[in-house]
C-alpha cells in the first residue's frame, strides 16, 4: 500500500476518492483497489479557493513502479501500523486494581485493565450518564444543584457536557492517541474522528459512546460502582492500603493495593484530603477568563468566505500577547454550540461550552482566558505572595463565588461594549445568548481581578483585527470560566507512581492531561504501567 501525503481538491469537487487518487498518481482508476483516508483538513488560506487536503492510503497495482516514478512528489510507502504488545509483570498483586473516577482517564484505564484480565473496580462519585443527564437538565431548568451529579461529576467526566473535541497537541510515539480514537469509533463515534484534523464527537453522541464503553468494561470483567465517593485514604508505612468511601449513605472500606487516581480537575475535596495526608503535590499554572458568543454565520464567513456556507461549522483559534506581557487566547471553542452552567458546588458558579455533533446552533462560543501562575493567584487571593499548594483551588472558588453573587445564582451576562465601558448591560443587541441554565445581566468584568479583566479586553480587541466582528459591542460575555485545568499536580515518578506506594495519579485532575483525548491516553499509560509490573490477580477458581 502507498501513501499520498497531500492530495488537494476543491471543497465542492464531486469526484470520488478513487478518482482523486488516480488523478494524482496519473493512472487509470481501474488500477485502484481501495482508498482509506488517513487525514483530512481544510485549506482556507485563499477564501476563493477552499480546498480539502487529504492524506490517503491507496492499494493499487504496480506499487513499486509508482513509488519509483512519484516518490519525490509526496508519495511514499505506507508505514506499518503500530501495535504495541504488553508483557505482563511478575509482582504479586494482592487484590484487583481500583480506579477512582469515571472520566476518560479512568474509563480507558479500566477498559485496558479489564481487557487484560485484571478485573478492575471503577469507583465514581457521580451517576451513570443516563441519570446524570436528567440531573443536569433539571438543574438547567432551575432545579437544585446536585453536588455529586452535575456537569463536572458523573460517568464520562466533565467532557460529557462539552463539544467532545478530540484534537490534542501531545506527542504520541507509542500510538496511544490512535488507540483512543479507535476505541471511541468502535463504541459508536463517527469514524471520521480517525482522520479529521479537528475530530469531535459532540455531547449528544458522546453520551451514547460512554454507555457502550461502560458495557465493554463490564463484559471484560470489570466492575463499576456509581454513587461511591472516596472520602479518605488509608496509608500505612508510606503505602496505600485502602479507601474509605461514602456509598448509599453508608461508610464503607475498600481494599486498594493499587489505585489509579483519576478524579478530574474539580475534585477539590479530594485535593484537600491528599494535602492532609501530605501526598506530594505542587501548585501549577492554569487559565481563567470568560465565555464569548458570536453568530456562527459571522465566524463561518470570516474563516471560509462565501464558499463556506455548506461546509461544517467553522472553528477558530486566536492568541495575543498584551502590552503587559500576558498571554490571552481562546480555549475550548464550540462551533454552533451553547454556553452551559457548569457549577458543582453550592454558592459557586462556573461556565463552560458545549456543542452537539451537528454543531448546528446559531451561536459560536469559546472561552477567552489568561494564563496565571501560582505567584499571581496567591497574591490576588491573600494580598501577598504565597505558595500554598491549594491556593489556586481557592482562587478558583473565589472567582466562582463572585460570579454566583453577581448573577444571584444565574449565569451573569454582559455585552462587550458595556464590559469595556464598565457599566451594567440593560438589553441585548443583535445576538441572543444561547445558555443552558438561567441567566441574567450582571457585571462580568467585576468578577475578575483588574489586571485580568484588562488583559481580556485587550485580547478581544486584538482578535477583532483577525476575525471581523469579534470585538463587536453586542458580543455576549458570560462568566466565569475557571475550570480550564487542574490547579494542582499530584507528583508521580518515572513509573507513574506517587511517593505513596500503590497510588497512581492520572489524567487531567492529577495535572498530566488537558482534554478528553490526552486524559484517555494517560489512562492507557497508567494501565500499561500496572500491567507491565504486576501479574494478574487470581480468581478463587484459579487459586484452587
Amino acid at each position: 500500500m502507498i501513501r499520498i501525503l497531500e492530495c488537494k481538491c476543491p471543497v465542492h469537487d464531486a469526484r470520488s476518492l478513487e478518482e482523486l487518487a488516480a488523478a494524482y498518481l496519473q493512472i487509470s482508476p481501474r488500477r485502484i483497489r481501495s482508498v482509506r483516508i488517513q487525514r483530512r483538513s481544510i485549506d482556507a488560506r485563499k477564501k476563493q479557493e477552499l480546498k480539502y487536503v487529504y492524506c490517503l492510503d491507496v492499494e493499487v497495482s504496480g506499487e513499486k513502479e509508482l513509488l519509483r516514478r512519484l516518490g519525490k512528489r509526496g508519495v511514499t510507502e505506507t508505514p506499518p501500523a503500530f501495535h504495541p504488545r504488553l508483557k505482563e509483570g511478575s509482582e504479586h498483586l494482592s487484590g484487583r486494581p481500583v480506579i477512582v473516577g469515571a472520566g476518560p482517564a479512568g474509563m480507558f484505564a479500566a477498559f485496558l485493565l479489564a481487557r487484560h484480565g485484571y478485573r478492575p473496580l471503577l469507583l465514581e462519585r457521580g451517576q451513570p450518564v443516563e441519570k446524570r443527564q436528567r440531573d443536569v437538565e433539571e438543574f438547567w431548568r432551575g432545579g437544585p444543584l446536585n453536588p455529586e451529579s452535575n456537569v463536572q461529576f458523573g460517568e464520562g467526566g466533565a467532557g460529557t457536557f462539552s463539544d467532545g473535541k478530540l484534537n490534542t497537541m501531545i506527542k504520541d510515539p507509542a500510538g496511544r492517541i490512535r488507540r483512543v480514537l479507535e476505541i471511541f469509533a468502535a463504541c459508536g463515534a463517527d469514524p471520521a474522528i480517525l482522520y479529521d484534523s479537528r475530530p469531535h464527537i459532540g455531547t449528544d453522541c458522546l453520551r451514547q459512546v460512554i454507555k457502550k464503553l461502560r458495557e465493554e468494561i463490564l463484559l471484560a470483567g470489570g466492575e463499576i460502582r456509581f454513587g461511591c465517593q472516596v472520602t479518605d485514604f488509608e496509608i500505612k508505612d508510606g503505602r496505600l492500603t485502602g479507601l474509605v468511601c461514602k456509598e448509599n449513605g453508608l461508610c464503607v472500606r475498600i481494599d486498594a493495593p493499587v489505585c489509579i487516581l483519576a478524579v478530574g480537575h474539580s475534585a477539590r475535596d479530594t485535593f484537600e484530603k491528599l494535602a492532609q495526608h501530605r501526598v506530594p503535590m505542587e501548585a501549577k499554572a492554569f487559565a481563567v477568563g470568560i465565555r464569548i458568543e458570536h453568530p456562527q454565520a459571522m465566524i463561518q464567513e470570516s474563516q471560509y468566505g462565501l464558499q463556506g456556507k455548506n461546509l461544517p461549522a467553522a472553528p477558530y483559534k486566536v492568541t495575543a500577547r498584551t502590552k503587559g506581557g500576558r498571554g490571552v487566547y481562546s480555549f475550548c471553542m464550540c462551533p454552533g454550540g451553547c454556553v452551559v452552567n457548569a457549577s458543582s458546588e453550592p454558592g459557586l458558579l462556573a461556565v463552560n461550552g458545549m456543542s452537539c455533533h451537528a454543531r448546528d446552533g446559531e451561536n459560536a462560543n469559546s472561552a477567552i482566558v489568561v494564563t496565571i501562575a501560582p505567584s499571581d493567584y496567591a497574591g490576588w487571593l491573600t494580598g501577598k505572595p504565597s505558595y500554598d499548594i491549594l491556593a489556586g483551588m481557592e482562587f478558583q472558588r473565589e472567582l466562582e463565588r463572585r460570579a454566583w453573587q453577581q448573577g444571584k445564582g444565574r449565569v451573569p451576562v454582559q455585552l462587550f461594549g458595556d464590559y469595556r465601558s464598565r457599566r451594567a448591560s440593560a438589553g441585548l443587541g443583535g445576538i441572543v445568548p444561547d445558555i443552558r441554565g438561567e441567566w441574567t445581566f450582571g457585571p462580568v468584568r467585576e468578577i475578575l481581578p483588574g489586571e485580568l479583566g484588562d488583559a481580556i479586553e485587550e485580547g478581544i480587541l486584538h482578535f477583532g483585527t483577525h476575525i471581523r466582528g469579534f470585538d463587536r459591542e453586542d458580543a455576549i460575555l458570560s462568566g466565569v470560566e475557571s475550570r480550564t485545568s487542574s490547579p494542582v499536580r499530584i507528583l508521580r515518578d518515572e513509573n507513574r507512581e506517587s511517593a505513596v506506594r500503590g497510588l497512581y495519579p492520572c489524567g487531567e485532575g492529577a495535572g498530566y492531561a488537558g482534554g478528553i483525548t490526552s486524559a484517555a491516553a494517560d489512562g492507557l499509560k497508567l494501565a500499561e504501567a500496572i500491567i507491565s509490573r504486576y501479574a494478574r490477580p487470581q480468581t478463587g477458581k484459579e487459586q484452587q
